[in-house]
């Protein structure tokens, strides 16, 4: 593979993504193949199509397969026993009725919006929303049990516009890096854009499609119909939930210190604090006092203990491995060199730079899936006329977060992330479509609104 050099040029590579993204939406929606099966299936035949060498074909299935797989299992498998723990004991229902009692019924969607901005600020997305799932859940049926869209994709939301435009995420800071921005200027208006971006993408357009597709909340951690005898306090709940948080945000702390030359990142102690900070070291830690926050010490143990956190791992089987499947189509995509052959066609347009860069990461995520690919080569490509240009620090820092909206616009059935919402919301790839698909490009449009609203302010300064 490293001696292969695509032959085929732009036009008729996205001819065939095109191709493949509309079979894989024929197979699964109208021959109701199995999702699973299908992106294998399409990402084998896309792979041949698009020239990738046969001897290299299933090494590039399997490492992007296996990439995906690595990472989201491990979040994922943690998050559901976590879950399991929180649902089974009565945790999730007491937060729930103490949510509903603060807040009140009609402001319980907002208040999940609101915790998961707080929740989105040091954890990924993925791990983000698996956390706080059991919860949605448990206030979901608090209220009715049939507001699956309002509750779920207001906190999805939620966590996707901290991971999009606010540091320490990985996308603003790898643009942060490539333009030469300065990273508190970037958090600062991260933040600006994030919170109204949020309201009107993730709150509003849940409570917008809520009443057009009622869809019942689901049942993934299996504890709907458990009546534990002795629930923890909500406080209790709170502070494991906590834990992946305060864990996650030291190791931000700490790489910030080690980046600006204020600890030294060699020794031990720094390593240890960042090694129990990543997501899943987090979430194991945080696992492990819930078995006995949660389990032993309400008098749980034993084989009734193994099997609360075993019967979690079943329901999300089909969420990772649909999920790596998904990924393995990205990897594709990418492997095939449709990003390089768009970027190089859309580079030599003359638009404004800072229109550039959000439509080539459009492009490229829209193409093969991946948004911190299309985040990293938007910005590359880009990053020479920043250079040039002469902008402001402000200028700089608002060409980054107008890459980062770039780079999340319409996450469709290429990017892992489609697959791992809408699966884990019990949602068909339809809906998930009609719903996750839409919030992300309102979300792309809407945060690059506010980022150009920005540009101009402080252009005119």
């Amino acid at each position: 593979m490293q001696d292969w050099t695509q032959t085929l040029g732009a036009v008729p590579l996205l001819l065939i993504a095109a191709g493949a993204i509309a079979l894989i939406l024929i197979l699964i929606i109208w021959a109701r193949m199995h999702a699973f099966l299908v992106l294998v299936l399409v990402s084998l035949l896309t792979a041949l199509a698009t020239g990738i060498p046969i001897d290299g074909v299933g090494k590039v299935l399997i490492d992007s397969f296996s990439g995906t797989v690595g990472a989201v299992a491990l979040l994922v498998g943690l998050g559901a026993m976590l879950g399991a723990l929180v649902e089974t004991s009565g945790g999730a229902r007491v937060l729930a009725e103490k949510m509903v009692s603060v807040f009140g019924e009609k402001r319980a969607a907002f208040a999940l919006g609101v915790a998961s901005l707080i929740m989105g600020f040091p954890m990924f997305f993925d791990a983000g929303l698996i956390v706080m799932l059991p919860v949605i859940f448990a206030v979901g049926r608090r209220i009715g049990g049939k507001h699956m869209l309002l509750y779920g994709i207001s906190a999805a939301a939620a966590f996707s516009v901290m991971h999009v435009f606010v540091p320490p995420h990985p996308g603003p800071i790898t643009g942060s890096e490539t333009y030469g921005a300065n990273l508190g200027l970037v958090l600062l208006i991260g933040i600006v854009v994030a919170l109204p971006t949020w309201y009107l993408t993730g709150y509003l357009w849940a409570t917008f499609t809520d009443k057009r597709i009622p869809l019942a909340i689901v049942d993934l951690f299996g504890g709907r119909d458990v009546e534990p005898t002795n629930p923890p306090k909500a406080g209790t709940v709170i502070g494991v939930l906590a834990i992946p948080l305060v864990l996650i945000l030291l190791n931000t702390g700490m790489s910030a210190l080690v980046s600006a030359g204020a600890v030294d990142g060699a020794l031990v102690w720094v390593q240890a604090l960042r090694l129990i900070g990543t997501s899943q070291i987090a979430l194991l830690i945080s696992v492990l006092v819930a078995l006995f926050v949660l389990g032993t010490r309400r008098g749980v143990h034993g084989t009734a203990l193994e099997k609360i956190v075993d019967s979690a791992l079943g329901p999300i089987c089909s969420v990772v491995l649909i999920t790596g499947a998904g990924g393995m189509f990205g990897g594709v995509l990418r492997a095939s060199g449709i990003g390089s052959a768009l970027s190089d066609s859309l580079s030599s347009i003359g638009i404004p730079v800072i229109f550039a860069a959000y439509l080539i990461a459009v492009v490229l995520r829209v193409a093969q899936g991946s948004a911190t690919v299309a985040l990293v080569t938007a910005a590359g490509l880009v990053s020479p006329a920043v250079l040039a240009a002469g902008f402001s620090p402000l200028q700089v820092a608002c060409v980054v977060l107008a890459t980062a909206a770039g780079s999340v616009f319409a996450g469709h059935v290429n990017d892992s992330g489609f697959w791992l919402v809408g699966r884990l919301m019990s949602m068909d790839v339809k809906t998930t479509l009609k719903t996750w698909t839409v919030q992300q490009a309102l979300e792309s449009v809407v945060g690059f609104a506010f980022v150009l609203i920005i540009f101009g302010a402080v252009s005119l300064v």
